[in-house]
């Protein structure tokens, strides 16, 4: 096991010490006091099926050398920990709660809730007052649950816990929801009183929304459409609307739902959308009550319902 690390935050340090602990015949190198081809000629050495752990204030870049990209081309498991300086006070042992992983409880809900994904043909979100519908299939949903069988990856960004999809057909996808959380250009989530975004064959508008987040909808709009694309259902029962963490990345995967603004999402292509195409993905938390998939409840009263 190689862990690759730096000091510059405090939670950076208190998961290099627990992963010392951990493993205490792990090879350890400080990002600040080693050089790039250093760091190579380390990772040179390692074999496919081992495991690299990067824990990150901000995100390592060693110039064009793209760390979780080349560690997965390699056949090297992975574990990545980034922009831990987002992170800080009582957010700390949040996150750290968050890293905690339960087998029993996300390997069945989360198979559990991609079948119904999958066999989905109308899918209904509830807020208070507000209701978006998906009329039609849903794209094969994709885990992230802490099980790679039959995955050519693995490991990713932790914290982890969620399943994710989107519509098949963007022009399914109508009606109103509330936002209760977004990031703002700075990649902090902030959370607000609920406001209403209103949903028109995928396409989004806001009235009355905060002024920060009719910034971030003039920024795409001046480059693409404002798509909802991602249908996120968040699993990790560490975090939530009481157990915050400012860091987009890890909160995406609060237990809940959210969806993502603008054209871009990898996972899936679309005529007239490709993978790589569209520069916006900003993900939005949705203050959601109750969620059916063919008219049968899979997550209610802030807990899912498929198992």
């Amino acid at each position: 096991m190689l862990v690759i690390f730096d000091t510059h935050s405090p939670l950076a340090q208190i998961l290099t010490e627990a992963y010392r602990q951990a493993v205490p015949d792990g090879l350890f190198l400080d990002f600040e006091n080693i050089t790039p081809d250093e760091i190579r000629a380390q990772i040179n050495q390692l074999s496919p099926g081992d495991l690299v752990i990067l824990v990150q204030s901000s995100n390592f870049r060693l110039n064009e050398f793209r760390f979780r990209i080349e560690l997965f081309a390699r056949n090297l498991k992975t574990i990545e920990h980034a922009h831990l300086n987002r992170i800080s006070g009582e957010q700390v042992d949040c996150y750290i709660n968050a890293l905690t992983y339960n087998p029993t409880y996300y390997r069945p809900l989360g198979h559990a809730l991609k079948k119904r994904i999958d066999e989905a043909t109308r899918t209904v979100v509830r807020c208070d007052g507000t209701e978006l519908i998906y009329d039609g299939p849903l794209e094969t949903a994709k885990l992230n649950i802490g099980d790679y069988a039959g995955m050519k990856n693995v490991g990713g960004l932790f914290p982890i816990g969620e399943v994710f999809t989107e519509s098949k057909d963007f022009k399914t996808v109508n009606g109103t929801a509330k936002i209760f959380a977004f990031a703002s250009e700075d990649h902090l989530v902030r959370m607000y009183e609920p406001f209403t975004v209103t949903i028109t064959n995928s396409i989004l508008t806001a009235q009355n929304a905060p002024p920060e987040f009719d910034a971030i909808i003039k920024k795409i709009s001046e480059e693409e459409e404002i798509l909802v694309r991602e249908l996120g259902f968040g699993l990790n029962p560490a975090m939530g609307k009481d157990h915050f963490i400012a860091d987009i990345n890890s909160f995406e995967r609060q237990k809940g739902l959210h969806l993502s603004l603008g054209a871009k999402h990898a996972i899936y292509a679309k005529q007239g959308y490709s993978r790589r195409g569209g520069r916006y993905h900003v993900d939005v938390f949705v203050d959601v009550e109750r969620v059916t998939i063919n008219d049968t409840p899979i997550f209610q009263d802030g807990n899912y319902t498929v198992l």
